[in-house]
């Protein structure tokens, strides 16, 4: 009754009382981020004592802002170190990222800007998708505009981006909004203006970048099934002769072109005789060029004819030429949509999306 005549003094409908209570929620859980943001750093700075080489490094893609203790596989602001300084760095794409851009009215140093990002410490928010920064070098005579950030550089404009969506779903509000929090206190900290989607804006694109990435994700696979198991010294030299390659584990086949991954086989026990080999093809990851699925089939279709075998689907019975126009089909619709989406298929962004 209380509400329903605040409701009626504000003269407000359900659906506007609704959406406000939403908002002063949101702005809620921000100012608690932001809070324990700047409590955190206090801590961090009362404890830590800067080394003179720490602006010798640049910043890496390592464990996140998690504890370094926890194992991850997504590369953040932590700074790089012999373990993982051969990973991936990956580059600011507006196509799946969400892009704070920070305005300096004058040149600010490398050093002092990682200096920041250093002294970004632990949330309670699990970093599960991929942050990265980008620094406008100020030098015109600079071999490039936007970069990994650098010491002994100095920068006009700052870019801090984190990856919207990948095969594990959409970001969630929480880390979206955790994420908004720290640039906002990194542009307060530099003096920066700063120019930011809003966070409804953003969520929509990620759920809307996560919809396409689940529809074009695709595998596909062609079955081999042989008349008698095959010894597996036979099958391993069978299929080093067809130019495929063991992987490290010593349980699959890669087959490679150009140096890139076109399509691998299912786990092998080494120990046993191969009865089936099944070729895995993941249709995103693998340019439209490549004719990836054709190459695979032909492989299939050799390797059967090798060893006394027979292409089958996944139920055993054997592959028709109807089911394989009607896989083509699909195909090609799949990476005219991927085109259109501007992830193409084999593409650096579809690399991060579907990772």
């Amino acid at each position: 009754m209380y509400v329903e005549q605040i409701m009626t003094s504000l003269g407000l409908s359900d659906l506007q009382f609704a959406l406000a209570v939403i908002g002063l929620v949101i702005l809620i859980l921000v100012a608690i981020l932001n809070l324990k943001y700047a409590r955190a750093r206090r801590q961090a700075k009362e404890q830590v004592q800067l080394n003179d080489d720490r602006f010798g490094r640049e910043p890496g893609f390592t464990t996140g802002f998690a504890d370094s203790e926890i194992a991850r596989t997504e590369p953040s602001f932590a700074s790089t170190s012999t373990a993982n300084a051969s990973l991936e760095k990956f580059t600011i794409d507006p196509r799946i990222d969400c892009v704070i851009t920070l305005r300096f009215d004058e040149p600010i140093a490398g050093s002092e800007i990682l200096e920041e990002i250093h002294e970004w410490v632990d949330s309670q928010v699990p970093a599960s998708s991929r942050w990265i920064c980008e620094g406008l070098n100020a030098d015109q005579d600079a071999a490039e505009d936007w970069e990994a950030l650098k010491p002994g550089s100095t920068y006009s404009e700052l870019q801090l981006a984190i990856q919207l969506a990948s095969r594990r779903g959409a970001i969630g509000v929480l880390e979206l909004s955790d994420f908004c929090s720290r640039a906002q206190a990194l542009a307060e900290t530099l003096g920066s203006q700063i120019d930011m989607p809003s966070v409804n804006t953003m969520l929509e694109s990620a759920k809307e970048l996560d919809v396409m990435a689940a529809d074009s994700d695709i595998q596909l696979s062609i079955n081999v099934l042989f008349d008698e198991p095959c010894p597996w010294g036979n099958f391993d030299a069978l299929m080093r002769q067809r130019g495929f390659k063991l992987a490290r584990n010593g349980r699959q086949y890669e087959f490679y072109s150009n140096g890139v991954l076109v399509f691998n086989s299912a786990d092998l026990d080494p120990n046993s005789p191969v009865s089936q080999l099944t070729l895995l093809l993941e249709v995103p990851l693998v340019a439209q060029e490549e004719r990836a699925f054709e190459r695979m089939l032909g492989e299939g279709v050799e390797l059967a004819q090798a060893a006394h075998g027979r292409l089958v689907d996944d139920n055993g019975i054997n592959l028709s030429e109807a089911a394989v126009i009607s896989i083509r089909q699909h195909l090609d619709l799949l990476y005219v949509n991927l085109e259109k989406s501007g992830v193409p298929a084999g593409s650096s962004t579809a690399s991060r999306l579907f990772s």
